[in-house]
């Protein structure tokens, strides 16, 4: 049993969770992702296509959301498979093979017009998520 000293609980864990890591942490997590790369992917595809609807963004957008998620919490931590830099790449990989995967599915695009299409989603992403650190400090 832990004894209080001076009123004061001891401090149980060296890092506290935020969020608690429960599965509304999680939900909203991916939620918030999938309306972020929702919008950027739209945004993208109407720059790149033209006047495209919605829903094939809403679907795609899903896909590199839960990939980044489960990316971060099982596949790169304190162990890493060879470097936190390579384990950075190795993800980076992944996630936007699995959004070209999802852009080609979504949009049914040739190979070549997904792959510009992916590519600038990440750079309309990457510009957005610098700004909102930028004015929100996220990170």
């Amino acid at each position: 049993m832990l004894a209080l000293t001076s009123g004061v609980a001891p401090l149980l864990q060296s890092q506290p969770d935020p969020t608690g890591g429960g599965l509304l942490a999680v939900v909203g997590t991916v939620l918030l992702g999938w309306l972020f790369y929702a919008v950027t992917l739209h945004l993208a595809a109407t720059f790149f296509v033209g006047d495209v609807p919605t829903q094939p963004a809403a679907a795609a957008g899903v896909v590199p959301a839960v990939v980044s998620l489960l990316l971060g919490r099982y596949g790169l931590g304190e162990q890493t498979l060879v470097s936190p830099g390579v384990d950075f790449v190795v993800a980076l990989v992944a996630i936007l093979v699995a959004d070209a995967l999802a852009i080609n599915y979504a949009y049914d695009l040739p190979w070549k017009a997904t792959a510009a299409l992916t590519a600038l989603h990440f750079a309309f992403a990457s510009v957005l998520i610098v700004a909102l650190n930028n004015i929100f400090g996220f990170v």
